[in-house]
């Protein structure tokens, strides 16, 4: 089959059109086709993101998806009550833990942003309501991944939002790479036979 896809979108073998990153590897086509921009509001998968997009920044995203099984390991499951119990002898074993990125500062922000999110549940607040409270008014379509930003206004007040909640280590790079994965923003290319199953699954309320 020639591949006879427009630019930036490519046609896989099952003759599904999809955004061209998502291509690239097995492990992207999965994750793109199965999680990448899906809509998500289960507290404990959003700390998890929240995190590895912490662990990400820097760094290839393939890095993170490929460890992303050690990470879960390594940090309960992403339990924010037992990460937020972690002191010191738990940072010296993340620290020589070849399972995971072994970056100090990003291993404590994960556990500070542990006991951010407690903090959050203790008053009655969600993770799903602050990050889903910025999803933008106006819903972009992209047609390249030149129409794709970095960060926007909306990832620049949630980064803001989460520093004055506790959370370290989110500026509005990592934010808008949050809202993206999460699908608080919706960033599969026009075309791409992913972007309609997500824009359905989207809520309209919490």
């Amino acid at each position: 089959m020639t591949n006879d896809a427009p630019e930036h979108l490519h046609r896989g073998d099952d003759d599904k059109l999809r955004c061209a990153w998502g291509a690239s590897t097995p492990d992207y086509r999965e994750y793109h086709d199965l999680e990448w921009g899906r809509p998500v509001t289960a507290e404990r998968t959003l700390f998890e993101k929240l995190c590895l997009e912490g662990f990400q920044s820097g760094l290839s995203w393939l890095t993170i998806l490929r460890k992303r099984e050690g990470f879960r390991v390594a940090f309960a499951n992403f339990d924010a009550d037992t990460v937020a119990g972690f002191g010191e002898a738990d940072v010296l074993r993340l620290l020589d833990d070849t399972g995971i990125v072994r970056h100090r500062g990003k291993i404590e922000a994960s556990i500070t942003n542990a006991r951010a999110v407690v903090e959050l549940h203790s008053r009655g607040d969600s993770l799903a309501e602050l990050f889903w409270a910025h999803r933008p008014t106006v819903e972009r379509i992209p047609t390249s991944f030149g129409d794709v930003p970095a960060k926007t206004v909306e990832s620049a007040a949630l980064a803001n939002e989460l520093k004055q909640r506790g959370f370290t280590f989110v500026g509005p790079t990592t934010a808008y790479a949050a809202m993206q994965a999460m699908g608080v923003v919706n960033d599969h290319l026009a075309q791409c036979w992913v972007r309609d199953a997500c824009e359905a699954a989207r809520p309209t309320r919490l």
